[in-house]
């Protein structure tokens, strides 16, 4: 037994320490590779494997495990350290860093919120309807904020309406109970008296209980008052299976839309931002990919998989009766629905007339997309053409210019008398300072995700060395076997792969360990890298079936709507669409958009340099 006892205390330690014996062990069982053959390619190959091990099992952070490539090149002569460290910044570095200044005066002053209730106003209580126009406004918002922010920002208006409906719920079942139990008791004055015994018991609930009651125009009045002994489902605590069935809808909802609505721009996820980077610096001569093509290639996909998500949650989750749970019509409405458009209203309501920040944030908005959209169309001249010097300016430069001007201007309207309302878009932290910002360091400082910025930037330096070294060239010699499979094939299994990979590891890890693959990959098969490429940046995205796939998954599950069955369901399904979505896209319009159906000039040059 003291036998059995110790070793189950040593199992438990080790269990314990399980990740810093990883972190340990790797490295060491590795090391004989580069040192039985010393050369530039077994050297990256060992930083890369150690680095991906770190990333995967995520023994240690995820910010901390992309430093490794910063000291170990060095150590194994594969890089210089300043080549290294100047691979840790680059210009997608500074365009997040716009964004960011743009989202943290977008959730400041709450434009984020009266975007979402006004849609969800505009759909209706309806339960299709509901999680339609949740799903909408989140796909909106993420489309310039980060996925997390927008599914933190979306999850307390859409459980707010989610609660109202489980209250609902339980006072329709005391209705159902005190119209039975009336019916029992007075069945014999039923006729005569009916609507004097209403009218009395409305008085004494509103003089006792001081409860609110909705009379609807056709049917007996309700009263919702708190029963002492609610018939309520025993087993669980919403009102009825229905109930619970549109929390988990609704919830699910939120996170699929929010990883949709990340796809649309080349910001939307921190995925995107690692494709156009790295793509950027292994073929400098493709100037194919900018915010324009990505949002003209990506917009009909979001839409898409939008549409069909939304019908795949609704026969999941609340059946295929699309009349009712979808019907626009306000002549029947139900009570819980009458009550959550009540409380949608109320919530608008408190956020009061728009004020001159949200007007402010919202000009900026507009004008960064549309420089953004305006700077090198393609079909006609950008405003980039005005200047002399040609490839100077980016995507980035407009965001850091208007990112920079949110710390100047003032939050406070300089002409107090221009509008009939009075000033609400300041601060109460700010005091009476008048030229307090619309957004201070703080502010930029709390929603900066540094840690996907060094993520980032340790892939960068990961595919500079598998360049310099050679190791994606002996990569690519390694995967001609699959010369004889056709295009579409090799995107099929990409697609396929990559969208199991990120259900067990994070999303820019994984794009980040396959995107140099991929690119050596195609460069031996002589097809179109951005044919594989863009479908592995869209699809690493959909890691949707587990709470660790990604954070907004994570957000939902901690609400208590779903378990881990659900997601899995539904997150299976779900991925299926993105992944026929994806594949429909690249084949169809993606075609003549990029090229794809030849090798172009800008990778033929990038392998001719590469085997030379």
């Amino acid at each position: 037994m003291r036998l059995e006892g110790a070793r189950m205390d040593i199992i438990k330690k080790l269990w314990t320490a399980r990740k810093l014996i990883l972190v340990v062990m790797i490295p060491l069982s590795l090391l004989p590779l580069p040192l039985i053959h010393p050369c530039s390619e077994s050297s990256c190959a060992y930083v890369l494997i150690v680095t991906a091990v770190y990333w995967v099992s995520e023994a240690v952070p995820l910010g901390a495990a992309a430093l490794v490539p910063a000291f170990l090149y060095p150590l194994f002569g594969v890089l210089k350290s300043s080549e290294v460290a100047s691979e840790y910044f680059k210009d997608t570095t500074l365009l997040l860093m716009g964004v960011i200044c743009l989202a943290a005066s977008i959730e400041k002053w709450n434009l984020h919120k009266r975007i979402a209730l006004r849609m969800v106003m505009i759909a209706g209580a309806k339960p299709g309807m509901l999680v339609l126009g949740f799903m909408c406004c989140t796909v909106f918002l993420s489309m310039w904020l980060s996925n997390t922010s927008t599914t933190a920002m979306v999850m307390p208006i859409a459980e707010a309406v989610l609660q109202q409906l489980i209250c609902t719920g339980i006072a329709d079942s005391l209705d159902d109970s005190v119209t039975v139990d009336t019916q029992e008791e007075d069945s014999e004055k039923e006729e005569n008296h009916k609507p004097i015994n209403n009218e009395l018991e409305l008085m004494n609930y509103k003089d006792n209980e001081q409860h609110e009651v909705c009379i609807l125009r056709e049917g007996p009045i309700s009263i919702p008052a708190p029963p002492k002994k609610p018939k309520i489902r025993r087993d669980s605590l919403y009102p009825t299976k229905r109930d619970h069935m549109i929390c988990k809808c609704l919830s699910l909802s939120i996170t699929y839309a929010a990883t949709i609505g990340g796809l649309i721009t080349i910001t939307g996820t921190s995925t995107n931002l690692i494709f156009a980077e790295q793509f950027n610096n292994r073929y400098p001569e493709a100037k194919v990919i900018n915010f324009g093509t990505w949002f003209i290639f990506s917009l009909p996909i979001a839409l898409i998989m939008l549409v069909l998500t939304w019908l795949w949650l609704h026969f999941l989750f609340l059946g295929c009766n699309f009349k009712e749970t979808c019907s626009l019509s306000k002549k029947r409405k139900t009570r819980r629905e009458i009550l959550s458009e009540k409380r949608i209203h109320e919530e608008y309501e408190k956020l009061g007339p728009i004020s001159y920040p949200e007007v402010v944030t919202g000009v900026f908005f507009i004008l960064m997309t549309v420089l953004w959209f305006t700077r090198e169309p393609g079909f006609v001249p950008g405003w980039t053409s005005l200047f002399e010097k040609k490839g100077y300016r980016t995507d980035a430069t407009v965001s850091v210019l208007l990112g920079f001007l949110l710390f100047l201007i003032p939050a406070r309207k300089p002409w107090p008398s221009a509008f009939s309302s009075k000033s609400t878009g300041d601060d109460e932290d700010e005091e009476d300072d008048p030229l307090a910002p619309m957004i201070t360091w703080k502010d930029f400082q709390r929603l900066m995700p540094w840690e996907i910025v060094i993520l980032v930037g340790g892939g960068y330096a990961l595919a500079a060395g598998c360049k310099v070294s050679g190791l994606s060239m002996w990569i690519g010699r390694q995967l001609e076997p699959m010369s004889g499979l056709a295009p579409w094939a090799v995107t099929l299994l990409t697609c396929l792969l990559v969208s199991a990979v990120t259900e067990f590891a994070s999303n820019p890890a994984t794009l980040t360990v396959f995107l140099p693959i991929l690119s050596a990959l195609s460069e031996t098969l002589q097809i179109n890298p951005l044919q594989t490429l863009i479908p592995a940046t869209m699809c690493v995205s959909f890691g949707v079936m587990l709470p660790v796939g990604n954070p907004p998954n994570a957000i939902v599950f901690s609400y208590g709507h779903v378990q881990i069955s659900d997601m899995v369901k539904a997150g299976f399904g779900v991925n299926l669409i993105g992944v026929f979505v994806v594949m429909l896209a690249i084949l169809t319009w993606g075609e003549p958009l990029f090229g794809l159906s030849e090798f172009p000039t800008w990778a033929v040059m990038r392998n001719v340099t590469g085997n030379l």
